[in-house]
């Protein structure tokens, strides 16, 4: 068995060729970031630690019109990409739209009660106070009233702007208190 192998002769080896199609997906899935990152604020552009050159690449996307100069630019900033690791910015902006739908959830919460609270509903304040108990009851009581006098002669909203600020700040304070626990 031995007289057949010769361990002078080299052995050969085959490059494997990485898949076009993944690299193509690949491409587009950082694409598709890049255009999402253009989407942001840039206080939160600002919190995906980005490198110097793919920070100002992005702010200046974002000042662009949706037309050939962008497409060039996100071109740009998608080469730029390539070249660092994205699953940490990718992380980050998970956790940024995260916050922005857990917000969005509370400003709904926030938008009911107050509806709520201006409707006809004789328990709605009960049940409000019972959530927050650290509430002035007799200041929301007050706000309402104002409120539904400034619905009838079709005035500014000013009292219910107030509610909904004062029911926030309520709710905020509370949220502090459970994380404090």
């Amino acid at each position: 068995m031995n007289e057949f192998f010769d361990p002078l002769e080299e052995e050969e080896t085959w490059a494997i060729r990485p898949n076009k199609s993944q690299i193509k997906r690949d491409i587009s899935a950082l694409a598709d970031l890049c255009e999402e990152i253009t989407q942001l604020p840039p206080a939160q552009i600002e919190r995906l630690g980005l490198p110097d050159a793919i920070f100002t690449a992005i702010i200046a996307a974002t000042k662009m019109p949706n037309k050939g100069a962008r497409k060039r630019q996100l071109k740009f900033i998608n080469g730029l990409m390539r070249k660092v690791d994205v699953e940490p910015i990718q992380q980050e902006l998970d956790k940024i739209k995260a916050k922005s739908a857990h917000a969005t959830r509370e400003l709904h919460q926030l938008e009911q009660w107050r509806a709520r609270l201006l409707s006809d509903d004789k328990q709605a304040l009960t049940q409000f106070l019972a959530q927050c108990p650290g509430a002035d009851a007799q200041h929301i009581r007050q706000l309402i009233r104002n409120a539904k006098k400034e619905a009838i002669s079709e005035k500014p909203p000013k009292s219910s702007r107030l509610l909904f600020r004062y029911l926030r700040e309520l709710l905020d304070n509370q949220a502090d208190k459970t994380e404090d626990y």
